[in-house]
């Protein structure tokens, strides 16, 4: 475990008014969320331009915010990136095209700073956990788009923060490989980590997320656990779509679209939908 992850493991994470603007446009108003804490995995659902990104790279330093973002006694949007890059994780949702460089190469860069003792063997740990390790040795450039997302998680779960922040990461994915990198990043977050996670699959959000944050419009619409924040009225709400919301046999929550409703509302989130589902 590296110094940052050992020393700020316990803190949770606060999101309180954080406010995203594009030029003149805000694409988050006032986001304010309950604590994140170590050992959960927060799943951002939504629709297409609710803000979800855009909070990923705000919390990791990659876009101007204000408002609060705290991690611990630490303000993460005032941080030096140095320090930032200590304490948050980020994985985008587009992995540019690779270079010459192979994925272990790859992985080992991104652990450049950290003060790990071991940074090979932990390297090829990840590389293995994420059931990559036969193209250790192969170039970025010779990668399938999938195989460069599964390189680029590597690079960003190598580097041990406390918060891991991943822009949809199986997107790309065949079914075991996202199998393989949810069943890895709940291991993640059970072992000390803050987990937040884009993801369009409403069913494997959850099937895989201890909260679900569900995001309109750049505000909060609802917050907290799958079967409490996946309904069919806020699905409505948010998607402008009728839907069911079933369980299988094992009772795993799955979510089955049956048409188009009235489009999705403009209007603020009613302060009973901002409520915390508990």
């Amino acid at each position: 475990m590296s110094q940052a992850t050992s020393s700020h493991a316990c803190a949770a994470l606060e999101i309180r008014d954080l406010t995203v603007r594009y030029r003149q446009r805000a694409v988050l108003h006032g986001l304010t969320l309950p604590a994140l804490q170590p050992g959960r995995v927060l799943a951002l659902v939504g629709p297409n331009g609710a803000g979800k990104s855009t909070l990923l790279r705000a919390l990791a330093g990659l876009i101007p915010a204000t408002g609060l973002a705290a991690l611990g006694k630490h303000e993460l949007l005032t941080l030096l990136p140095s320090t930032r890059a200590e304490m948050v994780s980020f994985m985008p949702q587009h992995v540019p095209p690779g270079t010459t460089m192979t994925v272990l190469e790859a992985t080992l860069v991104a652990t450049h700073g950290l003060h790990m003792h071991q940074p090979l063997e932990q390297s090829l740990q990840v590389l293995q956990q994420l059931g990559i390790a036969h193209l250790a040795m192969q170039a970025l450039s010779s990668l399938s788009g999938g195989q460069r997302q599964m390189a680029a998680l590597a690079q960003a779960v190598v580097r041990n923060c406390p918060v891991l922040l991943l822009d949809e990461p199986v997107s790309a994915l065949d079914l075991a490989h996202q199998w393989q990198v949810l069943h890895s990043v709940q291991s993640l977050a059970r072992a000390g980590r803050i987990v937040c996670m884009v993801l369009h699959d409403l069913t494997l959000a959850a099937q895989w997320a201890d909260d679900i944050a569900l995001l309109q419009g750049g505000q909060l619409l609802a917050f907290g656990p799958p079967q409490l924040a996946i309904t069919p009225e806020l699905l409505r709400t948010a998607y402008g779509v009728h839907s069911r919301v079933r369980h299988c046999e094992q009772g795993r929550m799955y979510v089955m679209v049956d048409g188009l409703a009235t489009p999705p509302s403009s209007l603020s989130p009613t302060p009973l939908a901002q409520q915390e589902l508990r």
